[in-house]
């Protein structure tokens, strides 16, 4: 039976499918992506979610059919570049996923065209460069050379001749490079003291992923989730073996390079889950990645379901702790207002808004949740090419916390969170915002 347009049957996105013959085929890629084109072309309600939309609507307008089939195939790939698989198109605006009969995933179709171009060796070897998280951040982390890094992205010579040379925009807000990294300074195990105490669907015992960004970049908030985690009771496990979680390649097209990342985890993620441990990380995407993406990548591996199945986002965790009355609510100061940026990733995953849940929690605050994309998207952002059109994805969000006359503000996703401190700066006189991570902020509340 066919399924009709605002049925209330749920989105199911479907296995990618990216190992059959097809997937690849320029042909047939070529005219699913005419078909799924035209589909989109006819509904436009996601025109307001990223450049993909816009790009290919203008396209479509300026084009002397003003149809699909009056744009030059060529062009199609002008849409897949400005894709940064946030979707969000599919899990919350588009009403013709499956169960729909024509079967829209455009997320699904952005990587296979992307994956296509990567076969076909179009891609940036900047591109390449900054997907490769585990040696560069390795590199840049390194004692001496992370201050090197750290000032070269402050300095106005070598920022124009990093647009020159790599395409990374002068202005694009960088991450800092720390030399005490989580994996070399923080103990790996914490609160061993403490007795686990197991709910229905938590161990009571939390293994970290420590993430690359965690461990290099933003270690302070590893290092506050630990201590939140350890005053309402729960032992950590820092698992500082893993390595990246693939989603900068997933976003590059380089699937083989993804599922070798993969493999290399599953067996860090796996003897944790044995050892009794639930698995949590401080960054939403690579959450996802083993929620959903790795999944819809390998849906008959019987591992990726364990991981799957034992990973948890750090407030989704956290509530269901508070539900079964495992959370200390003794907070010794309020936040005020607080303007909390609801990470793409995180919302995709369809648990609710567990952090802003959490955040309430705490006396004297005020919680203004923003749900809009911040247009980062790891690697978007800081390209020359697309951080114009980043800083116009996180005009609103940078508007809205203006506008909330917030004391705190800060995102799930730190990149996102420093992107919208960056456009935030941008859009107002007001003295520099630090964005801060939720865990830094209820670590603040509890005073601990």
């Amino acid at each position: 039976m066919a399924v009709r347009e605002g049925n209330l049957s749920a989105p199911e996105r479907q296995p990618l499918g990216w190992q059959e013959p097809a997937f690849l085929d320029k042909d047939k890629l070529y005219d699913e992506l005419e078909r799924v084109f035209d589909i989109c072309h006819g509904c436009r309600r996601c025109v307001n979610l990223c450049d993909a939309f816009p790009t290919l609507f203008d396209l479509v307008d300026e084009s002397d059919t003003l149809e699909v089939d009056g744009v030059d195939k060529a062009d199609y790939m002008k849409v897949v570049d400005q894709c940064f698989l946030c979707d969000l198109c599919a899990q919350t605006k588009c009403p013709y996923l499956p169960p729909h009969e024509w079967k829209v995933d455009f997320p699904h179709l952005m990587l296979r065209a992307k994956a296509f171009k990567f076969r076909e060796g179009d891609t940036k070897w900047r591109d390449r460069l900054i997907t490769s998280t585990d040696p560069i951040f390795d590199l840049l982390s390194v004692p001496g050379i992370n201050r090197v890094a750290n000032a070269a992205a402050k300095n106005d010579t070598l920022r124009e001749l990093g647009r020159k040379y790599a395409g990374i925009h002068p202005k694009a807000p960088l991450p800092p490079f720390e030399a005490k990294t989580v994996s070399r300074w923080q103990p790996t195990h914490s609160g061993t003291g403490l007795a686990p105490r197991a709910t229905e669907r938590t161990t009571g015992k939390v293994a970290i992923y420590v993430t690359c960004y965690g461990d290099h970049n933003e270690p302070k908030v590893v290092e506050d989730l630990v201590a939140v985690l350890n005053h309402n009771g729960v032992p950590v496990k820092l698992l500082k073996d893993a390595r990246c979680c693939g989603m900068p390649k997933l976003e590059l097209g380089d699937l083989a390079k993804v599922q070798a990342l993969k493999d290399a985890n599953m067996p860090v993620f796996l003897d944790a889950i044995r050892d009794g441990y639930d698995i949590i990380a401080p960054v939403p995407s690579c959450v996802l990645m083993y929620k959903q993406e790795l999944p819809l990548m390998f849906p008959d591996d019987a591992d990726v379901a364990r991981v799957k199945a034992a990973f948890f986002d750090p407030f989704e965790y956290l509530m269901l702790r508070h539900r079964d009355g495992l959370i200390r609510t003794d907070f010794q100061r309020g936040l005020g207002k607080v303007a909390y940026h609801v990470a793409c990733h995180q919302r995709v995953q369809n648990f609710g808004m567990k952090t802003r849940d959490f955040l309430q929690l705490i006396p004297d605050t005020e919680v203004t949740a923003i749900e809009r994309c911040s247009g980062h998207d790891g690697t978007y952002a800081v390209k020359e090419e697309t951080y114009d059109k980043a800083m116009k994805i996180v005009r609103p969000v940078a508007r809205k916390v203006i506008e909330s006359g917030a004391d705190t503000m800060g995102s799930d996703c730190p990149m996102a969170g420093r992107l919208i401190a960056h456009g935030v700066d941008v859009a107002s006189s007001d003295a520099h915002r630090e964005a801060e991570h939720p865990a830094s902020m209820v670590r603040r509340a509890y005073g601990i």
